[in-house]
């Protein structure tokens, strides 16, 4: 697996397109928010930029590179080839996912840890780890399933247009607007809840059972995307 994993770390930073995808962008976009924080506070609240910086990262660092990814080592055959080894499928794909995944990860640490220099720690940090851990896995599921559609790296720029527009419009939907109103619309669409979940973990003032049930939603996205995974996924290229 790490070998694999290792592989793929230097092809992501040796690619000039991902790494910019993949971390310039969503990074120069989470410093603006971290910069003017209080201007965008002053449209929902910290919990709001919380979760706003938290899908930017997870849109584009992970799910857009996740799935330019696949579509690349598909297309060069690079996963039938590993297909022939000892490696099972679950393997090959964990270990081509895993760099993009920490990268994430580290990401959105990074820049969380950044916002609360700046603008306060969050009222709950055990729950709003598990707002990231949740958004990160709907993410890669959502990547999975979008991969079985996408023919090339190049396609790919079209095929992650909707999911990743979409969460973040979901996200600042939520975020500013809340859930008072419409709720769940707002907290069945993906990234709703998890926008929620990641509000309240910031700004405090809900209960964590409460909070907690937020992440249904979230997980049931999780399964929908590994279901079409399953079924739309291929090893080899598409025609």
């Amino acid at each position: 697996m790490f070998p694999i994993a290792a592989s793929e770390l230097i092809q992501i930073f040796r690619n000039r397109l991902v790494l910019i995808t993949s971390m310039i962008i969503p990074v120069a976009v989470c410093v603006l928010f971290i910069r003017r924080h209080e201007t965008f506070a002053a449209l929902g609240s910290l919990g709001y930029i919380a979760a706003i910086v938290m899908f930017t990262v997870a849109a584009f660092g992970l799910y857009t590179t996740a799935v330019t990814t696949l579509a690349s080592r598909r297309q060069n055959l690079f996963l039938k080839r590993l297909r022939s080894t000892a490696a099972g499928d679950a393997t090959i794909l964990t270990s081509l996912l895993l760099p993009v995944v920490v990268l994430a990860l580290i990401q959105v640490t990074a820049i969380l840890v950044a916002l609360a220099v700046v603008a306060g720690h969050p009222a709950d940090v055990a729950l709003l780890v598990v707002a990231v851990l949740a958004t990160l896995a709907m993410m890669v599921g959502l990547a999975l399933a979008t991969a079985g559609l996408t023919n090339s790296p190049e396609h790919a720029q079209v095929t992650t247009l909707p999911v990743t527009l979409g969460v973040i419009g979901v996200a600042s939907w939520v975020g500013i607007t809340g859930t008072e109103d419409l709720t769940w619309l707002k907290r069945l669409l993906p990234g709703g809840s998890a926008t929620e979940l990641t509000v309240n973990a910031w700004n405090g003032g809900t209960a964590v059972t409460e909070s907690l049930a937020l992440l249904a939603p979230t997980l049931g996205w999780v399964v929908l995307a590994v279901v079409l995974a399953t079924r739309l996924f291929r090893w080899e290229p598409r025609r």
